[in-house]
């Protein structure tokens, strides 16, 4: 049995967040020929600090044998494109960033956002540990460097005369074992005047809306406002400003400076989040304790309304194949029988099928092919987006199902 310490205060873990069986990476896509080859899977069984209130997963894998072959693109979602253009425009205002300026993303997937920055003729620098992602970035003029960021890396690039004017890292932070040498690199590539903006998913967002799909093994740590401020703070970064963000089901976009800079105050923003997270109780125990019969209550939900539809002989098919997707159909069990297949634009994950459950995914041409009855979206947190490109399906009278926080059925 592994004896789990909280990985930013080292606080002995004894408190279940909630406990969602085993499963295997949620980004190992499988061939055909691994479909004859058994599968390795780890407990997907997150748990609560009591003293810091850190919600995470031990480190059953590496990063870098997560992110060797990464299946994920940022670029083919239509909606995180528009999301970071508006953010490249709102921040390049702000800071008045400019030809003299160096920003520097961390986790920088396939350019998508930095080539905004570049467009706008300001210096850019990507640094992304999947090779096989920084390459499509590089072809596309994104200069990437393959690397983890983190103290080494971070003084490796100072030596060469790097640092930031703008430290970009959109979610990341959950992706990162060890929060003390990644939250140091930070610090030591920002410049004294720099400033620091990070995107991640709102702990308060996935416990109210029961959003525990967004549970993987790739994702370390789940983060409220509290938490984060006390993580920067030990680092000597201050967090000055807070947007409340729709993207993933509801994210925070912090933004942070060294402490010593005075230029920066703390906003009315940072007051009232963290005023709303005690209210929400993110520091008492009992509040996480709570989460894990909404869990269970959505999975009987989800399976329930799958059988009703196979003994209806309703056609089923679903959109999408993101990691959150893994998590909530291995946890119901859900299986081609139930499920027969999923589309998904990205070529990357066609012809592939997914780790566990073992549904084969296919591109979107698919959906007009059979006509399914109901078309479950994986990816909830883009289903606006979906609806209005499968909007064909209602040709013959075909609904969308949304499985998250609980079932939704769209005509």
């Amino acid at each position: 049995m592994m004896h789990q310490k909280c990985r930013f205060c080292g606080t002995a873990l004894k408190h279940s967040f909630c406990d969602l069986g085993s499963a295997p990476l949620s980004n190992a896509y499988l061939s055909e020929k691994q479909l004859d080859e058994p599968e390795t899977s780890y407990p997907l069984h997150p748990k609560v600090c009591e003293s810091c209130f850190l919600v995470q997963l031990p480190e059953y894998q590496s990063p870098a044998k997560i992110f060797h072959e990464y299946a994920y693109f940022s670029s083919y979602s239509s909606t995180w494109v528009e999301h970071v253009k508006q953010y490249t425009d709102e921040v390049i205002k702000r800071f008045r960033l400019n030809a003299t300026s160096q920003v520097i993303e961390i986790a920088s997937n396939d350019g998508y956002l930095l080539e905004h920055f570049k467009t706008q003729g300001i210096p850019i620098l990507g640094v992304e540990p999947a090779a096989n992602v920084a390459s499509f970035a590089i072809e596309k003029g994104v200069p990437t460097r393959v690397a983890f960021l983190g103290v080494e890396t971070a003084k490796k690039m100072l030596e060469e005369g790097i640092s930031a004017d703008l430290l970009i890292g959109n979610n990341v932070l959950a992706h990162v074992p060890d929060l003390h040498d990644f939250v140091a690199g930070l610090k030591l590539l920002l410049k004294p005047g720099g400033r620091i903006t990070l995107e991640f998913p709102h702990l308060l967002s996935l416990i109210e809306h029961n959003q525990f799909d967004t549970i993987y093994h790739e994702h370390f740590s789940y983060l409220s406002f509290l938490t984060a401020r006390q993580i920067f703070s030990k680092h000597n970064l201050k967090v000055f400003d807070v947007d409340l963000l729709e993207t993933h089901g509801g994210s925070l976009r912090i933004y942070l400076c060294h402490e010593a800079d005075q230029s920066e105050q703390e906003t009315e923003a940072v007051r009232q989040l963290s005023a709303k997270e005690m209210d929400a109780g993110l520091t008492r125990i009992e509040t996480y304790a709570e989460f894990s019969e909404k869990v269970q209550e959505a999975r009987l939900g989800f399976l329930t309304y799958l059988i009703s539809l196979r003994y209806d002989e309703k056609k089923v098919a679903a959109y999408g194949a993101p990691a959150k997707g893994n998590t909530l159909l291995n946890y119901c069990g859900i299986r081609p029988d139930l499920l027969p297949y999923t589309v998904d634009m990205n070529p990357n994950k066609q012809g592939r099928f997914l780790p566990g459950s073992r549904i084969p995914v296919y591109s979107p041409e698919k959906i007009k092919e059979t006509r399914p009855d109901y078309l479950v979206i994986l990816p909830w947190n883009i289903k606006e987006e979906v609806m209005q490109q499968m909007s064909f399906i209602r040709e013959w009278h075909g609904r969308f199902v949304v499985p998250i926080p609980r079932i939704h059925v769209f005509t």
